[in-house]
């Protein structure tokens, strides 16, 4: 139902490889990834919390493989697992071999901290004969320490250069089923180092600003670096990473990538006037309980909760469902159109009922379905707000009328007062 748009800028062409029935890069839609925090060992816990990331939006889901039962563990849960599982190794290249023992459908490696090339080949090999694809995850704050002092600490070429040796590595087994990451705390040096990542290399990249903390900040962080890249066509995969509920990291990835329109929508997008002198109810209350009763139920639509209904139908034309305030009553409107007034106290209720009839019936059909009186009583209300408290509205039409007299427009053209 919901109508995204594309992204205009082009994305990077990359090769492609495969996360289990996950297609990375080449094209394929940008996937969310997160992280479970359970213990790996306990197959109950980390399953559940996997189900919850996919519900959430994760296409991808990583795990910690840091010991012998965590091996084991991965072995229980991979079978049962709705997504895709990768393995996070550090350190020790024998538990990575036992991850894709346990038939992990991928791994990260950190090359900051797994640095024999013997044992880094060793894994590789095994990746290969498996298919099981491997993501070079450089770190800024892990990297090796000939490279500190090669570059003077952990810059965009330093980060760049760690994923170039790691690939060296692999190519003396004839392993490229890889992808790069090349994190950092600062979202500028994060910027800069997969714009060069990007320009270096043709593998596909994981995108994340690392130890990015809690949110809001950590949320702000993550979308300052993510954002910027996918807007330029730089990036395949995405993984926010908050100190938080991992829920929210996958929730977050899947509402970035709906917004920039690089995914269909799958859930709820509820969009809020920021309210003004002119809004007939209180829109954070309003909107923080349409919110709470919509976000349940999974609906992929956008939904406008607006303060007034002067502007609120017109300025939300484009979602397919919103509610606006007026006289003590709201404006039921689909894409624009007024389909029902309703009681102040019943806003809410009608909306989360509309809504729930818009996705099993259509946008046409709830349309035909409007109340024949709807837009003569919104436009009644319209016009008694406008009377009321809409002298700056009013106003401002006879600014624009002077602004076109000086550009050459001596048309008297009347120019009608701002409607939904």
């Amino acid at each position: 139902m919901a109508r995204a748009h594309e992204l205009t800028v082009a994305r990077r062409p990359t090769r492609q490889i495969r996360v289990g029935s996950v297609p990375v890069g080449g094209g394929a839609p940008v996937s969310v990834q997160s992280m479970t925090t359970t213990k790996t060992a306990d197959v109950e816990g980390t399953l559940s919390q996997i189900y919850a990331l996919a519900a959430a939006g994760a296409d991808i889901v990583r795990c910690t493989c840091n010991e012998e039962a965590a091996a084991e563990g991965l072995a229980r849960i991979i079978p049962r697992s709705p997504v895709p599982v990768i393995a996070d190794v550090h350190f020790h290249h024998e538990m990575a071999l036992a991850a894709l023992e346990a038939g992990v459908q991928g791994l990260r490696l950190n090359p900051g901290n797994l640095r024999k090339p013997e044992e880094i080949k060793q894994v590789a090999a095994e990746a290969k004969d498996r298919g099981v694809p491997i993501r070079i995850g450089v770190n800024a704050g892990s990297l090796h320490p000939d490279l500190y002092t090669r570059f003077g600490g952990a810059t965009p070429e330093a980060l760049v250069e760690s994923a170039r040796m790691e690939l060296a590595t692999f190519a003396e087994v004839g392993f490229d089923d890889v992808k790069i990451s090349v994190k950092a705390s600062s979202v500028p040096l994060m910027i800069a180092a997969y714009r060069l990542a990007s320009e270096t290399f043709d593998y596909p990249l994981h995108l994340g600003v690392t130890e990015a903390g809690p949110p809001p900040g950590g949320l702000i962080k993550g979308t300052a670096g993510i954002a910027t890249l996918l807007a330029e066509g730089i990036g395949d995969t995405i993984r926010y990473s908050l100190t938080a509920d991992p829920v929210e990291e996958a929730r977050a990835g899947r509402q970035l990538l709906e917004a920039l329109g690089l995914r269909e929508r799958k859930g709820l997008d509820l969009i809020a006037c920021p309210s003004c002198g002119r809004a007939e109810i209180d829109v954070i209350d309003v909107a923080a309980r349409a919110q709470k009763a919509l976000e349940d139920r999974n609906l992929p639509i956008q939904v406008a909760v607006m303060g007034c209904v002067v502007n609120g139908p017109g300025e939300a034309r484009e979602a397919d469902l919103g509610i606006a305030a007026g006289r003590r009553r709201g404006h039921l409107f689909i894409r624009g159109k007024i389909v029902r007034v309703v009681p102040e106290a019943d806003m809410v209720d009608e909306l989360v009922a509309e809504a729930e009839r818009l996705v099993a019936e259509g946008v046409d059909a709830r349309l035909a379905a409007a109340d024949a009186g709807a837009e003569a009583e919104a436009a009644a209300d319209r016009a008694d707000l406008l009377a009321a408290k809409g002298a700056d509205a009013n106003a401002s039409e006879v600014t624009v009328a002077r602004i076109r007299r000086k550009f050459g427009d001596d048309t008297d053209e009347a120019v009608a007062p701002t409607q939904a």
